[in-house]
């Protein structure tokens, strides 16, 4: 890093500070980390300013973990601190600004500075000067009636992901971070300990009647466990699903960090398992771990291909336990749907439900014309859209076990009978 005019060039891992203004710089640095969504309030300057003063300014690895101490409580949080860290440190001569109201000014140069694109979307949004205040006019007051309109947030709800605007679409990603996906428990072969249950417990009954001295002891019940069943998630993003696999993501990582068993398959012309990367509690960290892993996003389509190495690899780890399969695709195979019938055929017989997410069920006069979605559509208990925010809220119904039905359309076809599968 550059050193200031009129200050001693660092050498080595040397890092100076003008003392002068140590408190004032840790200050902003504190309320950069906030605006970006990292928990820490005043009493943390006051503990970072402490730190930094117990082990100097002189060493950038020690001023570093000093900070990083008392400022990161949470694992997840360690990697948007340690870059918004390298951006606000960065040169030492912007520092002498950033003073007095001067932050959102200072801040904007470092941004143009530093490649935002690459950063963070809170961290890039909390770099970003505030908005100037609108003066405000006495204006008469006009009187609307609302009876017949609709509010902005409901309108949102049913547009389009793809016909959103840069700031609706900043919205959206707020609301499906809020998203909950209840899926149904279902009973297990273990039980428990209940007040009330179908089953006489006769061991536990026997054994209060040891201690009873002859009286007659209440019966013990068990009861069988429910739990949810495994959810099972293969998201389409290729070209044509691209805008939508953006958004879904963001869904996605709500419902992978809100309850346990839940993988997530994403495919294009290969299958790339990144349930590891959506389980970072930061959306923003695992977006960037998913993009970084996946090689063929936005390319071609090989659905067939990919059911097939997950028939293979992941079906038997994944699929147990009565698990539920969302497919999000549009269902546009690049291979016209050769060998796609039998391999979706065998991940129906394979899970519990499975429940096809198509954005282009939003058309009216949709026809399942393509290879492939006539291929797909035999085998799906559930053919629903997915292009905005109230299509996912009604996945929740379409998963209520009120409504599972007899599924006489997995008989085995000829193909899957003169094809053998290892």
């Amino acid at each position: 890093m550059n050193a200031p005019s009129g200050a001693a060039r660092p050498t080595g891992g040397e890092f100076l500070l003008p003392r002068g203004r140590l408190a004032e710089n840790v200050l902003h640095f504190v309320r950069l980390l906030r605006a970006a969504g990292l928990p820490v309030g005043p009493a943390k300057v006051i503990d970072a300013i402490a730190a930094v003063e117990a082990v100097g300014v002189q060493n950038r690895t020690d001023f570093r973990e000093a900070l990083a101490a008392v400022l990161v409580s949470r694992h997840e949080h360690l990697a948007l601190f340690e870059q918004a860290f390298d951006i606000f440190w960065k040169n030492p001569r912007l520092l002498e600004k950033m003073v007095a109201a001067q932050l959102p000014r200072v801040l904007g140069r470092v941004g143009e500075e530093t490649a935002a694109d690459n950063l963070p979307a809170r961290l890039a949004q909390a770099m970003l000067p505030p908005k100037p205040p609108q003066p405000k006019h006495e204006e008469d007051e006009v009187e609307v009636d609302a009876a017949l309109s609709f509010s902005p947030r409901e309108v949102l709800q049913k547009k389009d992901f793809a016909t959103m605007t840069a700031d609706e679409l900043s919205e959206v990603k707020a609301t499906l971070a809020r998203l909950k996906l209840p899926v149904p428990e279902r009973p297990q072969r273990r039980t428990r300990a209940s007040a009330r249950g179908t089953r006489i417990d006769l061991r536990a009954t026997m054994r209060g009647m040891t201690g009873a001295a002859g009286a007659i002891a209440p019966l013990a019940f068990r009861a069988r466990v429910r739990r949810p069943p495994p959810l099972v998630v293969l998201c389409d993003i290729s070209g044509s699903m691209d805008r939508y696999a953006r958004m879904l993501l963001h869904f996605l990582h709500a419902i992978t960090n809100d309850r346990h068993r839940v993988s997530t398959l994403v495919f294009g012309t290969r299958l790339t398992n990144v349930t590891r990367h959506l389980a970072h509690r930061d959306v923003d960290v695992a977006l960037a771990k998913v993009a970084a892993s996946v090689d063929d996003w936005a390319g071609g389509t090989r659905i067939g291909t990919c059911l097939e190495e997950f028939n293979r690899r992941w079906s038997r780890r994944l699929l147990g336990q009565n698990a539920v399969v969302l497919l999000i695709s549009d269902g546009l195979d690049a291979d016209a749907g050769e060998g796609l019938a039998f391999e979706v055929e065998r991940l129906a017989k394979s899970s519990a439900r499975l429940v096809w997410l198509n954005p282009l069920l939003r058309y009216a006069g949709f026809e399942a014309r393509p290879a492939g979605i006539r291929a797909i559509l035999p085998y799906v208990d559930d053919f629903l859209p997915v292009h905005n925010v109230a299509s996912l809220r009604d996945l929740a119904a379409a998963l209520d076990p009120g409504r599972v039905r007899t599924r006489s359309v997995r008989r085995s076809s000829p193909a899957a009978r003169q094809r053998p599968y290892p």
